[in-house]
């Protein structure tokens, strides 16, 4: 007789697959090689869930800076050897929407460049924008990497002149890392995806654990450049460990008392920001605003086809 088997269960991500997944490498096993200090807000016997201080002083407005990038086209660049070396065009734009009960785009910047490793590469002109040329390493890597490092530039330039205007009881939300070096005032970065496991196991577990509007306490962590960081869960969470569950940092020279305070204000704030996946198939993590925003970005990149075509007929006439 054949023994009857137990039907296996499935958990389908709640992300749209085209962007791959929610928990990219986080428990695979192997160990993030940034050092962490689990125990700057509380002591180890303490670690779990906690409830954000509902009396905590709320922002007067709430400021998510993101940016988005679209390869206009692949290129080869002549004239500097035997063989023509490969190059790229893109078009990035970055920018700043406001919540303070309604949410409006404030601030936005658009940048046109050429990358290649080719030193002597020159602008190209086209009849509806200009390229800036602009150096990297060799390579398909060298020249994604110019062109990301570009991005977190504009990103960089944008939210150092907004905190210029002085403006005194804001919350800054950068989506992704707080960049090492920037060392803005109420600001974090957003992480939607995870990659690497920076807690031990019992402490990954008590993060698995989280609630809805929920947060891990403070750790901090990194190698030559520390921050503090912390974890929260959205609501809108399916039946997986690790869903709607986003990590937020900020600079490691702030004191521990006002990064608890800024948890606990990003643990009120953003699980009312939630997305939802009739909407948005990055939903919860890819808060609403942040969705807003980058779709208004991707519109002022342009039409790709009418700069498609204008950068051929460029390329044309350069030879």
């Amino acid at each position: 007789m054949t023994a009857l088997l137990t039907p296996t269960a499935y958990t389908i991500d709640p992300w749209d697959p085209s962007y791959g997944v929610a928990v990219g490498e986080e428990l695979d096993g192997r160990e993030s090689t940034a050092a962490v200090d689990a125990y700057v807000e509380v002591p180890e016997s303490q670690w779990r869930p906690i409830t954000p201080d509902k009396t905590v002083t709320l922002p007067s407005s709430v400021l998510f800076l993101d940016g988005v990038r679209r390869i206009d086209a692949h290129l080869w660049v002549h004239g500097v050897g035997q063989q023509p070396e490969p190059g790229l065009v893109a078009s990035l734009a970055a920018g700043l929407v406001c919540c303070d009960g309604t949410a409006q785009v404030v601030d936005v910047k658009i940048d046109r460049s050429l990358y290649s490793a080719v030193e002597t590469a020159t602008d190209l002109a086209t009849s509806h924008a200009k390229y800036i040329a602009r150096l990297t390493k060799p390579g398909p890597n060298g020249l994604m990497a110019g062109v990301q490092r570009r991005l977190a530039e504009l990103e960089a330039e944008l939210s150092a002149e907004w905190r210029e205007r002085g403006v005194e009881n804001d919350l800054l939300v950068v989506d992704g890392p707080v960049h090492q070096g920037v060392q803005l005032p109420r600001t974090v970065g957003y992480v939607k995806t995870h990659r690497k496991p920076y807690l031990d196991a019992q402490r990954t577990e008590i993060v698995a654990s989280l609630s809805a509007g929920q947060r891990s306490p403070v750790f901090a962590m990194g190698t030559e450049y520390r921050k503090h960081s912390w974890y929260l869960r959205l609501p809108g969470a399916a039946d997986t460990p690790w869903s709607a569950i986003v990590r937020l940092e900020c600079s490691p020279g702030l004191p521990i008392e006002d990064v608890v305070t800024l948890a606990d204000v990003t643990s009120t704030v953003l699980p009312t920001l939630a997305s939802t996946p009739h909407k948005d198939p990055r939903a919860p993590q890819n808060l609403v605003p942040i969705g807003g925003l980058e779709r208004q970005l991707r519109h002022r990149l342009g039409d790709s086809a009418l700069l498609y075509r204008s950068l051929r007929s460029a390329s044309r006439r350069s030879r």
